[in-house]
Formats: structure tokens, C-alpha cells, sequence
């Protein structure tokens, strides 16, 4: 121990494994990571003590510290890292993962395990993670010789954030972090360039949409890095874009060719100009189903161009006529160069005519809300979501200049995914304004966040809870479609009072349950110099519109919400009474 306190790293004669993996993170740059100790991986964190370059995030669930790291990669575009002990550790970030591997996010997951003469006879706390999470990671490994070690950390790392992003998991035994290491730490690797769209392929793109009448554009996830170039290719052609749920933010929502977000509730716009396109461009994104609808009835008359980094998304739920293997940024950048933009008056008239279509919510409810506080972000402001009616409402109606800055579980559709990711995005801008909107019953699945927030004293997290009472989208569904047979669903009786949930936490709060009060609640939310919640208590029956019914095709969309009968508020409050008599 040094004169000042402070501890140092340690000569190379006591080196050991876990020593050696704090060395090799904080060498490839890793400043934070996010995790919760225990038995497995005990010496891990006894040497974290050495490195006080890296800073340690304790989330108050593994799963928490798997959404946080998400949240801090997908604002930032760099890896995010987290760290749990074995067995039910491990376990508890296997949805986080999932939910990274569906969404290509770059993630580090370490493991600790029980000693290796241990594994396979199922002591305590072992679990098999590797194998468990073997579907859901890019790669995972088992470290087996502790000058190993470093090796396998740098070639995760590289792995996680080279070509289609994604999360690698390392699991490393007790007795490995134990043992001496005697080796030198790597340096990081180079990051590979991305491959270039072939000439033939760019030019058989260009001869179609020279020839397009009904051009449009769609761009996913993968594009969010390729936002400039792809701005310039749109304005150079003069074709309108739409962005995926993932790419919200690829291209300046101002932008009068922006058409929204396409699929299960997106725009009218979107929906209706993929239905009648002659040629669809789509860059960066793999056509998941709730973009695509009824596959046979997705772009009907379009001729398929998809530029698109992983080759095993090309043609594997819609049929492709060009496939542009490569990077996005090169692809549009091309593409841009060989534009001859052609006049379009009839494609424009109709594209604004359903523009025209869209319907603003007037009436006080969870749209109402969500557009209120969206309405008061600010260019770099980062938007998260939870899961659920709130986050559709969300992405219908927030506007994105730029990437980055909407955060979301898409590919997964995670519960509780939001403030976890608010926390690690927030961490990883500190000068930004990191909101959350959430659910009631979403928010519950890892509210104990909340203590991370105090912990940290972390101030730039505004929580917004959207409190129906409901599962709501599951209520939706089951208003629509299961002849109103509300199962499971209704929260309202046991809910707890969030201002006093958050107050505990040291987190103030407040609360609107009125259009009247939402503005001034909403401007003492985000005016508080700490990090605060906002509940808004809103009617129970509020749908997401528009919507394509599952099974049906985009054109078969239902644009406004029916009109409901008998009133679902009486009906629950009916069902409500009866079972507190019961």
C-alpha cells in the first residue's frame, strides 16, 4: 500500500489470472464495467482492488448489469462489459445476452466458475455456462490455462465489436484466476476493416433504381454508424426513407422524406409505401417479422435490394434480387455517387397524401403522455425504452436528429430491459440527459436499479413511468382478439405507490394523473438537479395505433383505434370489486 492509499498494480512476480484480466481490460480501454460478485469469482474482484483505472458498477441484479453494459454500448457504440459469479450469477445474464445477440449489440460477459477439477460433477453453484448460452453469443469460452488468459479476453473483445456486432462470454474457474501468470498482457487488437460491396453488385443496385418509379429506402440497427452517408444518399436520389425500430435515428426525422418507422405499429406512410414500392432498399437490417407482417404480402411489387454486413441474413426471410454484401458506410456512399435522381410527382403526391394520415393523440392517455414528454427532449437527450405499449408510442412519436440516442430492446422485446440500460447509457454520458419511458409492470422486473442510481449518485436519469395498471399491450391483444378475455393482466390492485417506491431510494418523485397537471409535473421532473421519476396515471384502455394484426400483411393495417364498447374501465372495475369480495 502506497503513502497515499491508493494501491497500485502489482510487480509481474504476483501476477495471477484475475490480476491479469483486470490488466488486459483496463489496456483495451475498458473504463467501466458492470457486475455483482459471489463465491465463483471471489478473486476476481479481490484484484479489482489493484486497478482503480477500471471502475466497477455494482446493479443490484446480474441481469441489471447485463441491460446496463447493453444500455453504455448502444449509446456509445463500444463494447460494454459485465461480470457475474457462476451458476445462478451466470444465469441471471443469460436474457441480457439474448437480448444483445438479437440485437447485435458488442458485449463482454465474464463468468467465474468453480475450480476446474470441480466442473461436471455438479457442485455448488456450477452451472454449465457456456453451454447454456451457447445459441445466444457470437462465441464463448472456457479458460483452461491461465497464460491463456489475456489471449482468449483480447480475442473476445475483438470478436464482440468486429463485423455483426454481438456477445461473447468468457468463463473463467476459480482456481485459473488463482494461479501465477507469468505471461505479458496483449496489446488490443486492430479493428478489421469491414468489407466492400462488390462492383457488380453496386452497379446491378444502381440499374434498378435508375429504372425505379416507387423507390424507397429502409434502414435497420446496422446502419446507425452509416446515418451520414446514408442522409446524403436519400437526398441525392431523392428517395424516401424509412427507419427500422433499430434504426430510429439512421436518418434526420426533420427531414421531409423521413416516412417513420415500418412493420406491426408503424406509420401509415411507412406501412402503405412498402406495399406499393417497385424497388426497396434496405441497409442494414435482417426483415424481422414484426417489419415484414405476412412475408408474402410484404413489398409485393418490389424488386429487393439488401446491402447487409452478415451474409446469412440475405435472402433468409425475403426473397432478395440484389444482395450488396458489405459495409453499410461503403454501400451508400457508392450508391450515392452513381445517383440520377429522376423526377416523381405521382410517388411524392401519394406518399404525402398518406403522410396526411397521421394522427396525433388529443385525448388524455398514455400517447398524450408519452408525446408530452418526448415533445420536451432535446437533440442530444438519450431516449430509452421498457417494453410494451409505451415503447411503440414512444418510437411513433419521438424524433431522432441523429443515431445513438434511442435505446430499446428490439429483437427480444425485454421487460424491465429500460432503466437498467437508462442507468448505463447515463453512466457512460454523464453530460447527457438519459430518460426512460417504462411501464408499470415492466419497470417492477428491475425497479431495485433504483439503489445503483444512489449508489452512484448518478444524476442525468429521468425515469417516466406510463402507469395503465395493465400489461398493456398483452391487454390490447386480448381486447382485439381473444374476445376480451383479460387474463393476468390487471396490476391496478397491487401496484405500489412508485413516489413512495422511489422516495425510498433517495430518488424524488412525481406524479400527474391529469392533462392539467402533466406540463407542470413533467417541467419539475426534468428541471430536478438529480435523477428523478415521473409517474403518469393514465385510463386503462388505451390502445397502440396504427397496427398489423399478426398473420396479415402491412396493407391490411388497422390505421384507428375501434371504438370500444362496453367501457373496459367499468368492466375492470366490476371484475376488481368482485374479486375483493371473493
Amino acid at each position: 500500500m502506497a503513502d497515499n492509499g491508493k494501491q497500485h498494480a502489482p510487480h509481474r512476480g504476483d501476477m495471477t489470472g484475475a490480476k491479469a484480466l483486470w490488466a488486459t481490460l483496463a489496456n483495451h480501454g475498458i473504463s467501466t464495467v458492470f457486475g455483482y460478485p459471489g463465491g465463483a469469482i471471489m478473486p476476481v474482484y479481490d484484484a479489482l482492488t489493484f486497478y482503480p483505472e477500471v471502475r466497477h458498477v455494482l446493479t443490484r441484479h446480474e441481469q441489471g448489469a447485463a441491460h446496463a453494459a447493453e444500455g453504455w454500448a448502444k449509446a456509445t457504440g463500444e463494447i460494454g462489459v459485465c461480470m457475474a459469479t457462476s451458476g445462478p450469477g451466470a444465469t441471471n445474464l443469460v436474457t441480457g445476452l439474448a437480448d444483445a445477440m438479437l440485437d447485435s449489440v458488442p458485449l463482454l460477459a465474464i463468468t467465474g466458475n468453480v475450480a476446474s477439477h470441480l466442473m461436471g460433477t455438479d457442485a455448488f453453484q456450477e452451472a454449465d455456462i457456456t453451454g447454456i448460452t451457447l445459441p445466444i453469443t457470437k462465441h464463448n469460452y472456457v479458460v483452461r490455462d491461465v497464460e491463456e488468459l489475456p489471449l482468449i479476453v483480447a480475442e473476445a473483445i475483438r470478436i464482440a465489436r468486429s463485423g455483426r456486432p454481438g456477445p461473447v462470454l468468457v468463463d473463467i474457474p476459480k482456481d485459473i484466476q488463482l494461479a501465477a501468470f507469468h505471461g505479458e498482457i496483449p496489446a488490443p487488437h486492430a479493428r478489421p476493416e469491414a468489407p466492400a460491396p462488390s462492383p457488380e453488385s453496386v452497379e446491378r443496385a444502381l440499374e434498378l433504381l435508375r429504372g425505379a418509379k416507387k423507390p424507397v429506402i429502409m434502414a435497420g440497427g446496422g446502419s446507425l454508424d452509416a446515418s451520414a452517408e446514408i442522409t446524403a444518399l436519400a437526398r441525392a436520389w431523392d428517395i424516401p426513407v424509412i427507419t427500422t425500430l433499430m434504426g430510429l435515428g439512421a436518418f434526420p426525422s426533420s427531414d421531409p422524406l423521413w416516412l417513420g418507422m415500418p412493420g406491426m405499429h408503424g406509420s401509415v406512410a411507412a406501412n402503405r409505401a412498402i406495399s406499393e414500392a417497385d424497388v426497396l432498399l434496405g441497409i442494414g437490417l435482417r426483415f424481422d417479422d414484426r417489419v415484414t407482417g405476412r412475408v408474402s404480402g410484404f413489398a409485393p411489387n418490389a424488386a429487393i435490394i439488401h446491402v447487409e454486413l452478415d451474409a446469412a441474413e440475405i435472402g433468409k426471410i425475403i426473397r432478395t434480387h440484389v444482395p450488396v454484401r458489405g459495409d453499410a458506410r461503403q454501400a451508400a456512399r457508392l450508391l450515392a455517387e452513381g445517383a440520377q435522381p429522376t423526377p416523381r410527382p405521382e410517388w411524392k403526391a401519394q406518399i404525402e397524401d398518406w403522410k396526411s394520415r397521421t394522427v396525433t393523440p388529443e385525448t388524455y392517455g398514455a400517447g398524450y403522455a408519452v408525446k408530452a414528454v418526448v415533445d420536451r427532449l432535446r437533440p442530444d437527450d438519450i431516449l430509452s425504452s421498457d417494453v410494451g405499449q409505451h415503447q411503440m408510442l414512444a418510437a411513433q412519436l419521438a424524433r431522432f436528429e441523429k443515431p445513438r440516442r434511442w435505446i430499446n430492446s428490439g429483437g427480444l422485446g425485454t421487460m424491465g430491459f429500460g432503466l437498467p440500460a437508462a442507468i448505463g447509457a447515463g453512466m457512460a454520458e454523464p453530460g447527457v440527459r438519459s430518460v426512460v419511458i417504462a411501464g408499470d409492470g415492466g419497470f417492477q422486473m428491475t425497479a431495485q436499479e433504483l439503489a445503483t442510481l444512489k449508489m452512484y449518485d448518478v444524476r442525468n436519469v429521468k425515469i417516466c413511468i406510463i402507469n395503465n395498471s395493465f400489461l398493456g399491450m398483452v391487454r390490447q391483444w386480448q381486447e382485439l382478439f381473444h374476445e376480451k378475455r383479460y387474463s393476468e393482466v390487471w396490476l391496478g390492485d397491487s401496484n405500489p405507490d412508485f413516489i413512495k417506491l422511489a422516495d425510498a431510494y433517495d430518488v424524488p418523485g412525481y406524479r400527474a394523473t391529469t392533462a392539467e397537471e402533466l406540463p407542470a409535473a413533467i417541467d419539475a421532473w426534468l428541471s430536478d438537479p438529480k435523477s428523478a421519476l415521473l409517474e403518469v396515471v393514465v385510463p386503462h384502455e388505451h390502445g397502440v395505433f396504427p397496427m398489423v394484426p399478426a398473420g396479415a400483411a402491412l396493407y391490411e393495417m388497422i390505421e384507428t383505434e375501434p371504438v370500444r364498447s362496453p367501457d373496459l374501465s367499468a368492466q375492470m372495475q366490476d371484475a376488481a370489486e368482485e374479486a375483493s369480495e371473493a
